[in-house]
């Protein structure tokens, strides 16, 4: 038999979806599962897309350009320009999902060997996508202690090397919810500019920010505007993750002009895709506004009742809608597979996703899970106290 590739041995399981077998075993025991380990939301799709679905009237279901439909594009850049993200119609690169836009980036702008500079924990793809383009992932690693922040303008400079191309950030973050600062941006600007990196940035969960603060993309960074790919997708703003509609955002035309190989060699993205998301856009502010303020309102309640929890800990995420909590646990994928093999309260338990899969400094990260809240408070209050129940039922439980 023919061995498979190194390339499919190094690429690491989802930390999300590896426990789903685990899950479906405990559902068809009778067990009901709260899921708080994937970014699902529960929040309905906004009408004005549904109805541009229902309506398609379109006999044929042809190929789309492979950049994109036009008219999604320009939809796209009145958009942006809502955030002072100021981008013409030929920067814009419609993708399959966010997660062909990262693919495609790495792919366009890194060699075999070059390195990233990827503050973590990170969502977990980055690895499996800087493995599919030969690069090599170099973390910096950040504290629950510090609420996530980033470390000191001198530990970023310690990873830098002759193979250090780019510096990868998701913000608001995911899986940790922290929201960089003014800051940090100007930080992570002058290193892009000093070492004339790339910097990618994935900003999919720029709705979802709870801070006074305004937002700051990294669009908004004066001198790098050459250095800048930026990671979008409508899957999370319009609970639109099966639509699989992301883009790549550049004014380097040099990266586009290599992108769109990568994107004709793919065909083109999803053309029903596309129409909805267009539609999307149209969305009413109330449905943005209402969205919002749900998403406040369950933080609010996720935050303080683990922090209410013996031994537990979380710090306030002031994006997207994930939190890293520390539990009083030996090791987080056992506790995690354990909720679903072998524990049940009530006829209920937790799915939960382990933090060790969004690290890649080895042994980090064993005693911290991700949460997600993408559950209707009512169900994250029952999840919430099978969780304590858990803990306190856990044979691996450590001293507090």
């Amino acid at each position: 038999m023919p061995k498979p590739s190194r390339r499919g041995a190094q690429m690491p399981e989802s930390p999300i979806r590896k426990l789903v077998p685990l899950a479906n075993k405990a559902k068809a025991r009778g067990i009901t599962v709260h899921h708080l380990n994937i970014g699902q939301p529960d929040i309905k799709t906004p009408e004005v897309g549904l109805a541009a679905m229902r309506a398609t009237t379109r006999e044929i279901l042809e190929y789309s350009p492979s950049e994109g439909i036009l008219s999604l594009r320009e939809k796209l850049v009145e958009y942006y320009n809502r955030f002072e993200i100021r981008v013409d119609v030929e920067d814009i690169i419609v993708t399959t999902g966010g997660s062909e836009a990262v693919l495609f980036a790495f792919m366009a702008c890194l060699d075999p060997g070059d390195e990233i500079i990827v503050p973590e924990p990170a969502y977990a793809n980055y690895t499996a996508f800087a493995i599919s383009a030969g690069a090599v992932i170099k973390p910096l690693l950040c504290s629950i202690e510090t609420g996530f922040a980033l470390p000191p303008v001198e530990e970023f400079e310690k990873l830098i090397t002759p193979k250090t191309k780019a510096i990868m950030i998701c913000n608001p973050n995911n899986p940790t919810g922290y929201l960089y600062t003014s800051q940090e941006m100007k930080q992570i600007r002058d290193l892009v500019k000093k070492y004339d990196l790339y910097l990618f940035s994935d900003e999919v969960y720029r709705e979802f920010c709870y801070t006074g603060a305004p937002y700051i993309s990294a669009f908004h960074l004066e001198g790098i505007e050459n250095n800048v790919v930026l990671v979008d997708s409508v899957s999370k703003r319009y609970s639109e993750c099966g639509i699989r509609i992301g883009a790549l955002i550049t004014k380097n035309p040099l990266i586009r002009q290599d992108v769109m190989k990568f994107c004709q060699a793919r065909l083109s993205p999803p053309l029903l895709g596309q129409i909805v998301a267009e539609a999307s856009i149209d969305a009413p502010k109330s449905y943005m506004l209402d969205m919002y303020n749900e998403y406040v309102d369950r933080r609010k309640f996720l935050i303080d009742e683990i922090n209410r929890i013996p031994g537990c800990y979380t710090p306030i995420p002031m994006g997207a809608f994930y939190t890293v909590a520390r539990l009083p646990i030996d090791d987080a994928d056992r506790f995690c597979a354990w909720l679903l093999s072998d524990f049940e309260y009530n006829g209920q338990t937790v799915m939960i996703a382990p933090a060790s899969g969004f690290y890649t400094t080895p042994g980090v990260g064993k005693d911290e899970v991700r949460l997600a809240y993408c559950i209707g408070k009512s169900q994250l209050a029952e999840a919430v106290v099978v969780l304590r129940k858990a803990l306190e039922a856990y044979p691996g439980r450590t001293t507090t």
